[in-house]
């Protein structure tokens, strides 16, 4: 939750993309390391397990043996392969299981490189979101990997994304909203947007039952798969505006007290001023032009929510999607979150104890250090 922190696009009080949030510090995020073979985040995809099945059934094709029949890859949806896991046809789980386990070695070697790199030393959990996460084969993928990970001494713990994947980056936007939001409304506006889809909703904090956010769910939410319609940047902007006009309609309609906020979670590197830097290569239209501003084209749709002035902050999706782990990583100094989708999101979070908490440590810290030095003497 915040305490420190607001972003408005008319105020400008701080920035997009900080590295500082009120609940933790971003160290790092979208961080694209690379082999001799490319980009490592290639290798633990969404797509890359496609590959991985695909590379898979094509011998066993060649002599008409596939047991997932002639159907392309691409076209098995996860229900499927969740089906075929504990189905009848044991060759088809043995197939599913198969591409399962070289995935997960492929997971637990990208998470190798990350846990090495500088920017992720000491981290002691990771939590693994994106679309991939929300099947069995996912859960299955990242228990592997985990196991992996343990038997080769890694200090680490890897687990499944708590909220709904669809739902995570939403409510991982109440972390970028400042703290006059939970005294004087109980939701806010939320947006996620991806690659092939933009996803709008209306997030409960639940703030007076879980100050931690830790109770805060979707109230309601709209989809909008983009990748189909193919519209122009102007024109998914104006989309976009109406989504959210119509959502604030509905929360008002409902008795909501909606706050003057939209957090908006966006792929790529976020520059302080809204810009996006890089990484947006998927979505419609230039949206790395310098010319292009997300947040103050949707000021201008929305400039008041209520009655008050609109305030807007984005920042990275795989910050946001880590984001809505933030009441359930306490125990935790420094952590970190993966998304598996249409690419791999990453990003490191270190934990900002509250000043009262951070006083006691220290004195702790200073009474562990008298004990030593008086056992010495």
């Amino acid at each position: 939750m915040a305490e420190d922190i607001l972003t408005t696009t008319t105020a400008g009080i701080a920035a997009h993309g900080s590295a500082r949030l009120p609940s933790v510090d971003v160290d790092t995020y979208n961080i694209e390391l690379k082999d001799d073979d490319g980009f490592l985040g290639d290798r633990a995809s969404k797509g890359a397990f496609q590959r991985i099945l695909d590379a898979s059934r094509k011998p066993l094709k060649k002599n008409g043996d596939d047991p997932l029949g002639k159907k392309d890859t691409k076209e098995i949806s996860k229900s499927t392969l969740d089906e075929l896991l504990v189905g009848d046809d044991v060759a088809a789980a043995a197939l599913v299981h198969g591409a399962i386990e070289e995935f997960a070695q492929e997971l637990a070697y990208v998470t190798r490189r990350f846990l090495k790199s500088k920017a992720w030393t000491d981290t002691e959990c990771i939590v693994v979101g994106g679309g991939f996460r929300q099947s069995r084969v996912g859960e299955l993928a990242i228990a592997r990997t985990d196991i992996l990970l343990k038997a080769e001494g890694f200090k680490i713990d890897l687990v499944p994304i708590r909220h709904h994947p669809d739902e995570a980056g939403l409510i991982g936007c109440l972390h970028l909203a400042p703290s006059w939001i939970f005294e004087g409304h109980d939701s806010i506006l939320a947006v996620d947007i991806g690659g092939s889809n933009i996803r709008c909703g209306v997030v409960e904090t639940s703030w007076k039952k879980a100050k931690d956010l830790s109770k805060a769910s979707v109230w309601k939410s709209d989809l909008w798969r983009h990748a189909d319609d193919e519209p122009t940047r102007e024109g998914a902007v104006k989309r976009l505006t109406k989504m959210l006009k119509d959502l604030i309609a509905d929360a008002e309609k409902e008795g909501f007290k909606l706050a003057p906020f939209i957090g908006i979670s966006c792929p790529g590197v976020i520059n302080d001023d809204g810009t996006i830097e890089k990484g947006a290569q998927n979505l419609p239209g230039n949206w790395e032009s310098s010319k292009f501003h997300l947040p103050r084209s949707l000021v201008e749709g929305i400039p008041t929510i209520g009655d008050h002035d609109t305030a807007i902050l984005m920042h990275n999706d795989g910050v946001a999607q880590g984001l809505s782990e933030v009441p359930f990583m306490q125990e935790f100094t420094r952590w970190g979150v993966l998304t598996i989708g249409t690419g791999l999101g990453n990003a490191r979070f270190t934990n900002r104890k509250p000043k009262e908490k951070a006083k006691k440590d220290k004195d702790k810290d200073k009474g562990k250090e008298k004990d030593r030095k008086e056992k010495e003497d």
